[in-house]
């Protein structure tokens, strides 16, 4: 747990992640002191974002390693363990709802838009953000081999495609005035080669490629990094709506 503490600590300092959290925010609309959930909060970044301007923030995390670390961090903020598809909070008391990179790992989003809808006021604005996990673009000498690693990490998580679906996932539960935003962050240096080697391990594990497969991407991938010459893009997707 503290490992993926690290890494959600150090996509938090990414190029770009400050000016997307705050993008979220404006989306959310919030009036002054109204109440907004941060659904899968981990540390508690967004919720410490938040509550600086002026929100009712309270963060809900499925983990309660998670929720410790958030409360040993910021202990002054309400966090709550609770899980997407039953929120810890009463009908009818946010105006907002945030949700980062959380719908991926969710089987069921239409249960958990549910939640949003339950919880949020008449008039309550809900925010996702999140990345396709099958919309990874990275440069490679072997882009079949390539294409066979994006897809096989994706094929490993619950809803690898629920950015590209926000729309109408939004649309399927009721919310109006529906609109989505894709901010695309591009790396070129060592900073995201952790995610790449990674996700050539997963996709070895899984049985899509071989272990000598693995070892020459990922070398690759390093010598781009050193060289300066790797290459990623990453596609964002940032969906708000309002609840009628």
């Amino acid at each position: 747990m503290e490992s993926l503490i690290r890494m959600l600590d150090a996509a938090d300092a990414l190029p770009g992640a400050a000016a997307l959290r705050a993008r979220s925010y404006e989306l959310l609309d919030l009036p002054a002191g109204a109440g907004v959930v941060d659904v899968g909060c981990g540390a508690g970044r967004a919720v410490a974002d938040l509550s600086e301007r002026g929100a009712r923030a309270i963060g809900v995390d499925l983990s309660e390693q998670m929720i410790a670390a958030a409360r040993h961090r910021r202990p002054d903020a309400d966090f709550r363990l609770g899980d997407a598809c039953d929120l810890p909070i009463e009908d009818g008391t946010v105006a907002g709802y945030r949700a980062d990179k959380v719908f991926h790992d969710l089987s069921d989003a239409g249960r958990a838009l549910a939640e949003a809808m339950r919880v949020l006021v008449p008039g309550g604005r809900i925010v996702l953000v999140g990345q396709d996990w099958d919309a990874f673009l990275i440069d490679s000498d072997d882009p079949a081999l390539t294409r066979t690693i994006v897809h096989a990490r994706a094929d490993q998580t619950a809803n690898p495609r629920a950015a590209r679906r926000y729309r109408n996932l939004l649309l399927d539960a009721g919310f109006e005035d529906v609109a989505v935003e894709i901010h695309t962050g591009v790396f070129t240096d060592a900073t995201m080669l952790p995610m790449l080697t990674g996700i050539a391990e997963a996709a070895r594990v899984g049985g899509a490629i071989t272990a000598e497969q693995e070892s020459a991407w990922a070398a690759e991938q390093s010598e781009r990094a050193r060289a300066g010459r790797m290459f990623l893009a990453l596609p964002i997707f940032v969906a708000s709506a309002r609840r009628p």
